[in-house]
């Protein structure tokens, strides 16, 4: 179930309003009487994260092709 709450009321209860969030419930921000925005818990992955999955190997000369510094005109492109 969630509830509405002002923005100017959110102001003053943030900490309180994240807190209830946080521990599942959903609260729409309203703005004039209209729904603005949500503030909802954050879903956490189901499985967790695997690194190295794509399993590929550098060549040597790869390897120092990546980590060289760039050269000028790169730098500049970046700027």
């Amino acid at each position: 179930m969630s509830e509405s709450v002002n923005i100017h009321a959110a102001k003053t209860q943030f900490s309180k309003l994240i807190e209830r969030a946080h521990n599942g419930e959903e609260i729409i921000l309203a703005k004039n009487g209209k729904a603005y925005a949500r503030l909802v818990p954050l879903e956490h992955p189901t499985t967790p994260r695997q690194l190295g999955f794509l399993n590929i190997k550098l060549s040597p000369a790869s390897t120092k092709a990546l980590l060289a510094p760039l050269q000028d005109i790169e730098l500049e492109l970046w700027q």
